[in-house]
């Protein structure tokens, strides 16, 4: 007698398309990405996985996503006379498109 398997989690996305990505990163190293690797860097929320990337550069921009990166960057200490503070610590997303697909941020 086989013990019955219990159903798959129902995939509940925990965030809006539009509230995960914040910005396109457009630096020298990103255009180049994009060009020879069609590959695009975004700032994204740090709550974010890869899963709600992929969703969210799907659905905003129409195009099939092969595969996502991610990293966790930390935030640079700053001085001001006396004062030591931090920038804030972000979350940068390298989302890599399918051959047959471009995303034009200009």
């Amino acid at each position: 007698m086989s013990v019955p398997l219990p159903p798959p989690p129902a995939f509940t996305p925990r965030l809006a398309p539009h509230h995960v990505i914040l910005r396109p990163l457009v630096t020298e190293k990103g255009m180049h990405r994009a060009t020879r690797h069609n590959a695009y860097t975004f700032e994204v929320v740090t709550e974010a996985t890869k899963a709600d990337i992929r969703r969210a550069v799907e659905e905003l921009f129409n195009v099939k996503v092969e595969k996502v990166a991610v990293q966790n960057r930390i935030g640079k200490m700053r001085r001001s006379r006396m004062r030591r503070t931090s920038t804030k610590a972000w979350k940068k997303a390298i989302v890599t498109l399918k051959s047959d697909f471009k995303i034009n941020l200009f």
